[in-house]
């Protein structure tokens, strides 16, 4: 059997890993810095806990997880109204004449079947579990609770340069707060973010309540969703498509003509704000969405990304309800979204706790792994250097043994070292070990170095060597600390 793995996933060897974990430490070591505390959650969930939160097209995506148990069996069918000798004599006669009072489609119809065949589905993110934890453990949190979680989600997706079905998160978040400081928050989180990774980045950002305005402007508040789904697809269909979309989810011609100025207008966030004043008129809703949108223009303080109000920015998942955030590279040939987020009033709500606001976003880690590849902005260092700091070479079973006794004194004093296993094994193989995996230093044991207590230390870089005791050894280490 050729070995393979699932379309949409991915392996990562030692070189990737190490890159991907420069990333992870820097979003890590922000996230603590703003105030952020970590938690997990399992990888899979209740699929009534995931299901409707998403829209129609994210609820397509989710995982399914199969029951255990035999589908045929008569408990089974008897669950979904069929018993096994009906069943029996329906598909034979179906087999046969292709014909039967019921079709086979609708009897295996995915729905119909669902509940009863599985219970259990993969996380589509990391957001609506954390709600979920929240309701949970609502009296062991103090709010407002601000929680960071890195974990891989999963999403039936269709593979694509970018886009994977296996992928991590690194979500921020705080809930139980309204106030929009936390917004301003996340906002140079993820400017810093940005400028220590060093990629260019635009922050996006919309508000919900001018969507849910406009649907009310143009007397189609019950079509909010096919709306934002649509104008959310700008990008990939343009105008033509989207005005294609929302006419034939039964938007009125007139609607859409007063909807024209949020597809076609371009300008600074400013004159973007007036059009949008202009757009909602005196909607209530809409007018408090203008607010929010110019309190965090004027308050924001960035030093390295740029910020753009985005009107058409809409971001198709249901639970949003106020600022919505989108990050986008801004080099190089691939350029798509590599953050997500926004303001959400009452997503604790649907698992019994009302009134509990929050806001967060989602770094995606591998899209920014992709473009810090077609970019080269990953350090030398991060790929090159071995995790393992020095290897003992050695001649002989006598000498490898003694090399476990001076290993444990560089353990102890915090210095990675590992002593080539192989006995049989020439010196120049040993080093040619050390020069494959970057190890920076070598050190060789033999019946001399036994003898005087110094062994011979080998800078793999410059060349240089030396003799060295122990102690000497450990203290040369610690010089070199920041290769190490």
């Amino acid at each position: 059997m050729k070995p393979s793995i699932p379309k949409g996933t991915r392996d990562f060897g030692p070189a990737e890993m190490q890159k991907r974990q420069y990333i992870l430490d820097i979003v890590r070591n922000n996230f603590e810095l703003f105030g952020y505390q970590p938690i997990e959650t399992p990888s899979m969930e209740n699929i009534t806990t995931l299901t409707g939160k998403y829209g129609d097209e994210g609820d397509k995506l989710i995982f399914k997880i199969l029951n255990s148990g035999d589908y045929l069996s008569g408990d089974y069918l008897k669950d979904i109204g069929f018993g096994i000798e009906e069943f029996t004599r329906f598909y034979e006669n179906w087999k046969v004449n292709k014909t039967g009072d019921t079709s086979l489609s609708e009897l295996l119809d995915h729905k119909a079947l669902l509940p009863y065949i599985s219970e259990k589905a993969l996380r589509y993110d990391l957001t609506v579990p954390f709600a979920r934890y929240v309701v949970m453990n609502q009296h062991q949190i103090t709010f407002p609770f601000k929680r960071y979680q890195v974990q891989p989600v999963w999403r039936a997706d269709r593979p694509q340069k970018g886009r994977y079905r296996e992928f991590y998160q690194c979500d921020a978040d705080v809930i139980g707060s309204d106030s929009l400081i936390n917004e301003l928050d996340l906002i140079s989180l993820m400017d810093k973010s940005f400028r220590e990774l060093n990629v260019p980045v635009i922050i996006k950002f919309n508000n919900r309540k001018i969507l849910s305005a406009l649907a009310e402007v143009i007397n189609e508040p019950s079509k909010i969703i096919d709306i934002t789904v649509a104008i959310d697809k700008l990008d990939k269909v343009g105008k033509d498509g989207v005005n294609k979309e929302l006419s034939e989810k039964g938007i009125s011609a007139k609607a859409i003509e007063t909807l024209q100025p949020l597809l076609e207008f371009k300008g600074d966030n400013s004159q973007k704000v007036e059009v949008l004043r202009k757009l909602v008129g005196n909607n209530e809703e809409g007018k408090k969405g203008i607010e929010e949108i110019e309190y965090l223009l004027n308050n924001c303080n960035l030093s390295f990304a740029r910020i753009e109000l985005d009107i058409t920015l809409a971001r198709g998942l249901n639970y949003y309800t106020g600022t919505i955030f989108e990050v986008k590279a801004n080099a190089g040939t691939f350029t798509p979204s590599i953050l997500g987020g926004g303001r959400y009033d009452d997503l604790t709500g649907i698992f019994g706790l009302k009134n509990m606001s929050g806001v967060g976003i989602s770094f995606g880690i591998d899209r920014i792994y992709d473009v810090m590849e077609e970019l080269n902005l990953f350090p030398d260092h991060v790929s090159k250097v071995s995790s393992t700091k020095l290897l003992f070479a050695h001649f002989d079973l006598d000498t490898q043994k003694h090399c476990l006794k001076l290993a444990a004194r560089l353990r102890e004093n915090n210095i990675s070292c590992e002593i080539y296993p192989d006995v049989t094994k020439k010196l120049g193989k040993q080093f040619e070990y050390a020069d494959k995996k970057n190890i920076p230093f070598v050190c060789t044991v033999g019946g001399d170095e036994i003898a005087s207590q110094t062994y011979s230390f080998k800078n793999m870089t410059s060349g240089e060597q030396k003799k060295l005791s122990l102690n000497e050894l450990i203290d040369e280490l610690n010089k070199n600390r920041d290769d190490i």
